[in-house]
């Protein structure tokens, strides 16, 4: 049986910065992932100044910045402010290689307690638990589901893909509230010609799917000649946006970023919370000192994301006072 002081449980952006941490204060840390990196990682791949300046980003070479266009209620607007892009596939990959930290590539079945240990499939023994393995993470599910049970009215439905396309403009464009859809959908250009396009609704439609809402995004693609006669394949998956935080820790197991909900409640953006509570658990186990996550901001960073922020700011506080009076 592999012993670590300290047991990963993902390698995404929460995983990889509470590893890279560790690693800089010398504790003993191994990481298990049930994919093999690089691998797809479907995400907009939005991150904001203060990501970059906390992962210390300035030696990462493909992060793209574009011009932010936005549309609300049918009226069209380019912000002043930037944005920042990246590709998961790449992104993800760089990070954990740059963690430090021996990876293992290993599907985690069953974790158990006991005399103080966290015990992984009979194969891992740690006395550190840090779960980032998203919304489906197995130290959720074993661990905290009972304590901390996720609210469906938070539940952001998304249909999304990434492809190579010969794009004519750097842009982030983003479509708020059309159809009457309870989010927005997205067209967001990267580095080596590839386009992200998704859709994410923060709860289903009684009147149309967030297919039929993707079916009317390709047809405004191609009616604008952003993305023409291009046969889509896209991939559903399910996450959700940030609601209480009572629940975190449970003696020396963690959860984090998206396996926590900590994805922001006015942009569903994931990394950036990600990220800071990853650097948090870090910093608990390291100092053997508290972890609260109440203080990482329900909000978008507000710097990099301008004017949309106080756009989709006034959807959300309708959208969640609707949702939290029938919940």
């Amino acid at each position: 049986m592999k012993f670590s002081e300290v047991i990963i449980i993902g390698g995404g952006p929460a995983g990889s910065t509470c590893a890279w941490k560790l690693k800089q204060s010398h504790k003993d840390c191994i990481l298990l992932d049930s994919k093999k990196f690089p691998r797809t990682k479907l995400c907009a791949g939005w991150i904001t100044p203060k990501v970059i300046d906390q992962l210390e980003l300035s030696d990462y070479p493909n992060i793209q910045i574009n011009d932010n266009y936005v549309n609300f209620f049918g009226i069209d607007k380019k912000l002043k402010s930037k944005s920042y892009s990246i590709r998961r596939y790449e992104f993800d990959d760089w990070l954990l290689k740059r963690s430090g930290v021996d990876v293992y590539h290993h599907k985690v079945q069953k974790i158990i307690k006991q005399d103080g240990f966290y015990i992984i499939d009979d194969l891992f023994k740690c006395k550190y638990l840090v779960g980032a393995g998203g919304s489906h993470c197995p130290v959720y599910n074993s661990l905290f589901k009972k304590v901390h049970p996720r609210n469906k009215n938070y539940e952001v439905c998304c249909l999304e893909e990434e492809i190579k396309y010969d794009y004519k403009d750097k842009a982030c464009r983003c479509w708020f509230y059309e159809h009457n859809i309870q989010g927005y959908s997205w067209c967001v250009s990267k580095n080596d010609g590839y386009l992200n396009i998704g859709v994410g609704a923060l709860f289903k439609g009684e009147k149309v799917t967030i297919k039929e809402h993707w079916d009317l995004l390709v047809k405004k693609l191609n009616s604008l000649g952003i993305v023409t006669n291009y046969e889509f394949k896209p991939k559903g998956y399910v996450y959700h946006i940030r609601d209480r935080v009572d629940h975190c820790r449970l003696d020396n197991a963690f959860i984090i970023g998206d396996a926590a909900g900590l994805a922001t409640t006015d942009l569903g953006e994931g990394i950036g919370p990600a990220v800071e509570s990853a650097m948090r658990a870090a910093e608990s186990i390291v100092n053997k000192s508290e972890f609260n996550l109440h203080s990482i901001h329900k909000k978008s960073d507000p710097v990099a994301m301008g004017i949309m922020l106080f756009l989709w700011r006034m959807i959300n506080f309708f959208t969640l006072k609707k949702t939290s009076n029938i919940s």
